[in-house]
């Protein structure tokens, strides 16, 4: 959303029209109002901007004004454009909600300044609304989170998948939601009023992994006193997920592959084979096409696991999705804590998206929760509130200025140009101008350069 815009009231012609030629050549999108009674018939709670506002006006004054505003929209920065006499009535309007309060006669970098600082507040108030509205949208019973193409084909190939009944073998890194990939494969297949069984083949040891597998009658070894149905023959009719398969035994691979393609087991202590019926989805956090990451995993196992493979990308390759997957995860967290969920700053914000996230969207919820609870221990720096150095002229400031923007939509799209032209509101040609103008390398920002 461009919020980059100033809603300028004032009675006073000559005042108005000067203003805003300042404002206008500062870079902001400026609508004049001759008074208040015209501006409240256009400003709405969707206003992308800002309010400054004379406050001697006829008919309806700026403290009246203001009042009206904050019923409309209590987020919307207001600034108030006071002389010396009505200094003490603007204070008040402070106490009251009122963004500042800027005396008469002002310098122009003083009132571009104070403008440049509501507009960050009004820039995360809106995008804070966005997130919240396309949570309320979303499907609430779909587990993957996402608004990137990447996310949106994930869950298109998925449901194609989960109607076709083959075996799957899902690849993604540790916390990219495996179990949640596995699981939608099963909600969304003809098999979903059977069992869904999971099993972590990396949690059990060789011991014990054949007897959860397979089952056992009693007496089939030393502790066995009674007849154990395996995870297998339970997940009959339905999803058997084995996670992180790359680290079950040689041994009982080769038991799984047979289970495989007979589509039968043999549990321990006895010859019966026993049919089943289910579709096996395997999970693996390391690349078991490759020879060098597979180590000890059987090949013909994996080639016929292999009937179909699911790819979770990192949450470093959908950056896009990081504020809407916390947002959701902060709200689901502060309703569990029965606390109210704390604003996301500009710094946590600039945090969230900067961040690798190696632990990807487990990581993600745990900061959550973190935040949530006013735990968190990550040191995130707070910028500095004014935007421009004091001791700078108001050109080279804005100039300053310019080059943040460029830079944080750059490091927000990892680079992309056609993202980061579309934030920023500009033509190609003057983005790349600008970057030759402020010595900024577009391939830094690059996530795989």
């Amino acid at each position: 959303m461009d919020v980059n815009h100033v809603a300028f009231v004032d009675d006073d012609n000559d005042l108005r029209t000067a203003n805003c030629q300042t404002l206008e050549l500062a870079g902001f999108t400026v609508h004049p109002f001759s008074d208040a009674i015209a501006a409240l018939r256009a400003l709405t709670p969707e206003f992308p901007g800002v309010v400054v506002t004379d406050v001697r006006m006829p008919h309806i004054d700026g403290l009246e004004f203001f009042r009206r505003l904050r019923e409309t929209d209590s987020d919307l920065p207001i600034i108030l454009i006071t002389g010396h006499g009505d200094i003490d009535m603007a204070v008040e309007a402070i106490h009251k909600g009122a963004y500042d309060f800027i005396a008469k006669p002002y310098p122009a970098d003083r009132l571009v300044q104070s403008i440049l600082r509501a507009l960050e507040k009004r820039r995360l108030v809106m995008e804070n609304r966005e997130l919240r509205l396309a949570m309320e949208s979303s499907d609430e019973t779909l587990p993957l989170i996402g608004q990137t193409p990447v996310m949106q084909n994930l869950r298109k190939t998925l449901r194609h998948v989960a109607s076709a009944d083959v075996d799957v073998l899902i690849a993604g890194e540790t916390g990219t939601g495996k179990e949640v990939v596995a699981g939608l494969l099963h909600e969304w297949s003809r098999r979903k009023t059977g069992n869904f069984v999971a099993l972590n083949c990396g949690a059990l040891p060789e011991t014990v992994i054949e007897s959860e597998l397979f089952g056992h009658e009693a007496g089939a070894f030393t502790g066995a006193q009674k007849k154990r149905v395996g995870r297998i023959e339970h997940a009959s009719g339905g999803t058997l997920f084995l996670d992180e398969i790359e680290s079950m035994p040689l041994s009982t691979q080769v038991k799984l592959l047979r289970v495989l393609e007979t589509r039968e087991i043999t549990p321990l202590g006895t010859n019966d084979h026993r049919q089943v019926d289910l579709r096996v989805v395997a999970a693996a956090k390391v690349d078991l096409g490759s020879a060098e990451q597979r180590a000890n995993f059987r090949e013909d196992l994996f080639y016929r696991l292999n009937v179909v493979t699911v790819s979770i990308p990192p949450l470093r390759e959908r950056r896009d999705d990081i504020m809407l997957l916390f947002t959701h995860f902060l709200h689901r967290a502060a309703a569990r804590f029965k606390s109210e969920p704390p604003a996301i700053t500009a710094a946590l914000r600039a945090y969230l998206v900067e961040h690798d996230w190696p632990g990807n969207v487990r990581e993600l919820s745990h900061f959550a929760e973190r935040t949530a609870l006013g735990l968190q221990t990550v040191e995130i720096t707070q910028p500095d509130e004014n935007p421009l150095n004091d001791t700078s002229s108001l050109p080279k400031a804005m100039e300053q200025y310019e080059a943040k923007l460029i830079r944080g939509a750059l490091s927000a799209t990892n680079g992309d140009v056609r993202s980061t032209i579309e934030a920023l509101g500009i033509p190609r040609k003057t983005f790349y101008d600008k970057l030759q103008r402020h010595g900024i390398d577009r391939s830094d920002y690059v996530a795989d350069k």
